[in-house]
């Protein structure tokens, strides 16, 4: 009898313990379908351990022009002549906007051009922090003949830079060289003294090609390359040889091109790191995004292992692609800009723009959630835009991203949250 009993309570313990394993094995699965089904919407939520993902949380935005009549009003402005056929002084700029929305008290503090992003940008707490800096930082007088705009920032205002605590300045694009080879040497000395990581452009064709690495305790690394296409009005000129400083400029789509480029994503990618190609393609205007831009996209994902596309030139927000996961903005707008009083293409707002704040996986690199910050540019600072703005954005995002399956819903907080099939 005492050994039935034993039995009983053996076998019974058993069929117990395997009841709970197997109901456990359901409810992790379960969990990690929800964790599957919640990132595809960009709505995740970590609704358990069983799965831990390693978030990788970068900010990026579209063109930061801090030159011309912005350099103007920040606390140590350059010599104001340009050479532009429509203005000789740089001050005419300041003049023009505040001919719109009235005087700007000058000068203004560092971190004045940031209105009050600053204060949102510590909420995100994003890893990384990069930009499309369009701006030559230097004294330098040697103005690019031929061009027509010359973008030019004192390098005793870059603390308009540090004030937002900017990780990488992507230079590979048409206003880096504005003033001349001594300009961007300039430009390359003043960022590496302020310990801000530089990428598409050096002093030879080495250093133009070289990533900014940026390490995150605990995460994994975020590892930045920038090029520029001459789609975007690069002059040829401008790009960096092997014994001449210039810009990282893509000269063909070439299959040899791709795989020197998968050459060089090869030797310092390993595995956690985030790859981000910040790439200065196409024209300033129009949604339109040509069949060269979404192949090159796709294939430097599929063949070269990037991550993240982060596309600027444009003046304005364009589609937004999730492809395989994996995160392509084709035109991120202009972030900070000194346009405004100047006349021409204002149906496609160049004031509003976005703060695009991403969260991906490190394991993996694929996109976990993008929120958007509308954001306008008023009185030469970017501030939030307001609801009926976010609205026009919304609507933008939502018409030109339909060919990708993308879209955005606008949340109580007046942000966008991207959604994709």
């Amino acid at each position: 009898m005492r050994q039935k009993f034993l039995f009983y309570s053996v076998a019974g313990f058993f069929l117990f313990a395997v009841f709970m394993e197997s109901a456990l094995g359901r409810d992790i699965a379960g969990k990690d379908h929800m964790l599957t089904e919640s990132s595809k919407t960009g709505n995740f939520t970590d609704v358990t351990s069983a799965k831990v993902f390693k978030q990788i949380t970068i900010f990026m935005c579209g063109d930061v022009m801090t030159g011309r009549g912005i350099d103007q009003i920040l606390p140590y402005p350059s010599d104001p002549l340009i050479h532009e056929p429509y203005m000789k002084s740089a001050k005419g700029y300041v003049r023009i906007a505040e001919e719109l929305y009235g005087p700007i008290q000058q000068p203004v503090s560092f971190s004045y051009i940031w209105g009050d992003i600053l204060e949102i940008l510590d909420q995100a707490a994003p890893d990384v922090r990069i930009i499309n800096l369009e701006t030559s930082i230097t004294k330098s007088n040697d103005f690019w003949k031929g061009k027509a705009i010359h973008y030019r920032m004192h390098p005793e205002n870059i603390p308009s830079l540090t004030a937002a605590r900017v990780d990488v300045c992507s230079l590979a694009n048409n206003h880096v060289l504005d003033w001349g080879y001594s300009g961007l040497l300039e430009t390359l000395e003043s960022l590496k003294k302020e310990k801000i990581a530089i990428a598409g452009a050096g002093r030879n064709l080495s250093e133009a090609e070289d990533p900014a690495v940026i390490k995150i305790d605990g995460k994994g690394r975020v590892i930045v390359f920038s090029f520029g296409l001459t789609t975007s009005g690069i002059p040829l000129s401008w790009g960096a040889a092997e014994n001449k400083i210039g810009v990282n400029l893509l000269k063909d789509l070439t299959k040899n091109t791709l795989r020197h480029f998968q050459k060089k994503i090869g030797q310092v990618k390993r595995t956690g790191d985030i790859v981000v190609a910040s790439i200065h393609w196409g024209s300033n205007w129009g949604y339109d995004i040509p069949r060269e831009q979404k192949i090159l996209a796709h294939r430097l994902i599929d063949e070269a292992g990037v991550d993240i596309i982060h596309g600027h030139s444009s003046h304005h927000v364009k589609g937004i692609e999730v492809y395989k996961g994996k995160l392509i903005l084709y035109g991120c707008g202009d972030f900070i800009n000194d346009y405004e009083g100047i006349g021409g293409y204002e149906e496609f707002r160049a004031d509003l723009s976005f703060m695009y704040i991403a969260t991906a996986d490190s394991a993996t690199g694929k996109l976990i959630a993008l929120h958007l910050t509308p954001t306008q540019i008023r009185r030469f600072r970017v501030n939030r835009a307001s609801e009926d703005d976010a609205l026009r954005l919304r609507d933008i995002i939502n018409r030109e991203g339909a060919q990708f399956g993308t879209g955005a819903i606008l949340n109580k907080d007046n942000q966008l949250t991207l959604q994709w099939e």
